[in-house]
């Protein structure tokens, strides 16, 4: 009887093993995103793409007003200002930026190449460089004139960078890490992002 019950716990276990071995091999597998980005939740907004271009479209009448009236040639600075305070937005109220602290674009840049390169992007680092050298002169206090876009990304609205971290508003490398994610989600890589910022003055 002993034996009789143990081969039908030993049956019974092999069992479950299979079972849960198959259901295992049928499950759609998601890919890892070590930055733990779900691209359906940044996703395409119309309207936002409709602001950016429009921004896009005001920062080339400037310029083409500029060398109309003869002063000096437009530059990337044009379209940037510095706040006193970081913007609010999406639960949050704008922040004052730390006390004594500026910002500091050759360390947000070093601090960028890595976490580049923990996506596997090495070999796209010129990409993204000159990408957020046009959007931001990677300044975490950077915004947009036109559009009110914020941070080293250039987020519009900046709150959607919360989805990277609650210290959005200061913190170059949440903004860097919610960057990254934005543009694995909508673009693939830096290339690709860098290719329709060319392409269409915004990404």
């Amino acid at each position: 009887m002993i034996t009789g019950v143990t081969v039908a716990v030993i049956a019974g276990f092999a069992t479950f093993l299979v079972r849960t071995a198959i259901e295992n091999a049928n499950r759609p597998s998601t890919p890892i995103d070590i930055l733990g980005f779900n691209p359906d939740i940044i996703g395409n907004d119309p309207r936002i793409d409709a602001l950016k271009a429009d921004a896009a479209s005001a920062m080339q009448e400037s310029k083409l007003a500029g060398s109309r009236e003869g002063r000096k040639p437009f530059g990337p600075d044009d379209s940037v200002e510095i706040p006193k305070e970081a913007p609010g937005g999406g639960g949050f109220l704008p922040a004052d930026f730390p006390p004594g602290s500026s910002p500091d674009p050759g360390s947000n840049k070093a601090l960028g190449k890595q976490m580049n390169a923990a996506m596997g992007w090495e070999s796209e680092w010129g990409c993204l460089e000159k990408l957020w050298d046009k959007e931001s002169h990677w300044n975490e206090r950077a915004m947009n004139r036109y559009s009110g876009a914020y941070g080293i990304p250039q987020s519009l609205p900046g709150s959607k960078m919360a989805s990277a971290g609650s210290d959005w508003q200061t913190n170059p490398a949440t903004q860097i890490k919610w960057g990254l994610g934005y543009i694995k989600g909508r673009y693939g890589s830096p290339c690709g992002a860098w290719g329709h910022s060319q392409r269409v003055g915004w990404y």
